[in-house]
């Protein structure tokens, strides 16, 4: 009897204990598919080892609606307790920040933060309706976010009727308000903190089962992204994929002027991909795009057409709009800054007025060497031609022949040349 007891007792000890891992991540930054990826891939790895929590340290102004639905599901279908928190102070959890934080198991807030304005916003690659979606269909989008939103509320008993004032009014409040009107279940200062508060509750998950969470001694394991995640998360960046897009296409016009240099088409296709790639991504404007395209035209024509730089103002417009109009989102941090976008009008029109305006002029400039280059080219005479003499040219002194008898001292022009006998025919200038 005593050795069943103490079986007994060693199972529960091993049973409450062996899970005393708490798994962390930290998103600062904007919702797309990497923070989708890095999110689904800590879920997986924190059920893996059993963990007694998921914490989410949340800044994000918010981000893309896919992702965010996808991270939503990840959370909702989670076998191990996910808390999202937001964190540090001074941080916010915005537009998709609010939906994840809705579906959440447990949802905390760091002193002087905040959370709100969770209108949906859409990704290229999701959606290429941004810019041309009708009021109708925007208004069936913003109900399916807050049927998605206020579903998430009911589920963990949080304040439905704020999440939709969030979604259709873009409502923000603190974290003292939050917790007052039921958005989030607590305030701490810090992880340790909220270890320390969770520490016996009772947590129902999405699937209907119950685990009591032993977190007061729990060890913290931060998973930190992948060095792919972080790069892919960085060429997400409008920022970026502004300036990549500008290398390729400068690049590719380098190299079709230039054929064979292969270093400029080599970076040009590469920078180009990855841009198309982030352009697919993010919720791009192809007004902009296409105004950004008028403008490498206008620029090309300025090298080739005499406009008396009408054709280079009118291609520095087309580019600043279409930079400007190039992405479409209303969160700041997914639109192109003002700074990177005077950069790029300014280097870009340098590059094609001066850069690839000198590499064409030297292209189609008459040839100073060799048997072309002799062609044109003034010298003296030297030795009286009749027909034959010798001309001074360049320095050098060669046989040459004229159709007509020219004194010695006299100033010639270069009309043919033999390579044969390495003479020259002249005429008197």
């Amino acid at each position: 009897m005593k050795r069943l007891v103490l079986a007994i007792s060693l199972l529960f000890v091993l049973h409450v204990f062996a899970g005393t891992e708490v798994h962390r991540i930290i998103i600062n930054g904007v919702i797309n598919p990497i923070a989708k990826e890095y999110i689904e891939n800590a879920i997986i790895e924190a059920e893996k080892a059993n963990a007694q929590l998921l914490i989410i340290e949340l800044d994000t102004p918010g981000g893309l609606m896919e992702s965010m639905h996808n991270i939503m599901k990840d959370i909702q279908n989670a076998t191990v307790p996910v808390a999202v928190y937001v964190s540090p102070s001074g941080s916010r959890a915005g537009s998709a920040g609010v939906y994840i934080t809705y579906a959440a198991h447990i949802a905390a807030m760091a002193p002087s933060t905040n959370i709100g304005s969770a209108h949906p916003v859409f990704g290229g690659g999701e959606n290429k309706m941004d810019s041309t979606t009708t009021d109708i269909m925007m208004d069936k989008v913003t109900n399916d976010a807050v049927a998605k939103i206020k579903a998430a509320a009911e589920r963990h008993g949080r304040n439905a009727e704020w999440a939709e004032k969030a979604v259709r009014e873009s409502a923000n409040i603190t974290e003292q308000e939050a917790l007052k009107m039921n958005v989030i279940d607590y305030i701490v200062p810090s992880a340790d903190s909220l270890l320390a508060v969770l520490d016996g509750k009772t947590i129902k998950l999405d699937n209907g089962t119950e685990k009591i969470l032993h977190t007061k001694n729990a060890t913290i394991i931060t998973t930190e992204m992948t060095w792919r995640q972080k790069l892919f998360d960085t060429i997400l960046n409008p920022q970026v994929a502004a300036v990549l897009m500008m290398i390729g296409m400068a690049g590719i016009m380098l190299e079709l002027y230039n054929p064979g240099t292969i270093v400029p088409g080599v970076a040009g296709s590469i920078s180009l991909i990855l841009a198309w790639y982030a352009l697919d991504v993010l919720p791009i404007n192809y007004a902009g795009l296409f105004l950004i395209a008028v403008a490498m035209i206008m620029f090309l024509l300025e090298i080739k057409v005499p406009s008396y730089g009408i054709l280079t103002i009118g291609g520095v417009l087309s580019l600043s709009i279409g930079l400007v109009m190039l992405v479409d989102s209303p969160i700041p941090e997914l639109q192109i800054s003002w700074q990177v976008i005077t950069s790029i009008v300014v280097l870009t029109t340098l590059f094609f007025v001066f850069a690839l305006g000198f590499a064409l002029k030297a292209q189609q400039a008459k040839p100073t060497t060799g048997r072309e280059g002799l062609i044109g080219e003034k010298g003296v005479v030297t030795k009286k031609l009749n027909p034959e003499g010798s001309v001074r040219v360049h320095g050098e002194i060669w046989t040459a022949r004229a159709d007509e008898t020219v004194k010695k001292g006299s100033p010639v022009e270069v009309v043919e040349y033999n390579g044969e006998n390495l003479t020259i025919k002249v005429r008197p200038v």
